[in-house]
């Protein structure tokens, strides 16, 4: 089975809206419920880490509960980091599919976000490699990884910036 790429491309510019539009409950629909959601960290070396479970990462959750109590603290205002809430603008651009098996396919991208909060603008860069599975009723987020390529980061990185 083969997705579109623009149909790859109109999922991916949607799941950046929901973040832009703070819509929430909808952005979480946009991830299986086994979703492995990692945003690994830089090492001594210039390296990222390799392994969620034995290094240090900026962001993991190993399924969609771990967003789910994000998206909580967030809209209850439970989350220092996230009040008052920031405004953010996403960019997701040169997508490319790397590979597809089965339901699933394989896809890496750019992206750059502003974020702006207390009357100061910050941008957040980098990769991210997504799996996209078709699960019928359309298509889930069944895997992320984060390369985050901003050497300095003053505030707390959470899941809107990227």
């Amino acid at each position: 089975m083969s997705i579109a790429y623009d149909k790859i491309c109109a999922f991916l510019y949607r799941e950046a809206r929901l973040l832009d539009d703070r819509q929430w409950d909808d952005w979480l629909t946009c991830y299986a419920t086994d979703v492995d959601y990692w945003m690994p960290a830089w090492d001594d070396d210039d390296q990222i880490t390799e392994d969620p479970h034995s290094q240090i990462s900026l962001i993991y959750y190993p399924n969609r509960d771990g967003l789910e109590d994000r998206v909580f603290r967030i809209k209850t205002e439970r989350s220092g980091a996230s009040t008052p809430e920031p405004r953010t603008s996403h960019s997701v651009v040169n997508v490319e599919i790397l590979g597809e098996r089965g339901d699933e396919v394989d896809v890496r991208y750019n992206f750059h976000t502003l974020n702006h909060r207390y009357k100061v603008t910050d941008q957040f860069f980098g990769t991210i490699f997504v799996t996209l599975r078709d699960s019928g009723g359309g298509m889930q987020i069944a895997r992320k990884k984060i390369v985050l390529k901003n050497d300095y980061i003053r505030q707390v990185i959470d899941v809107y910036h990227v």
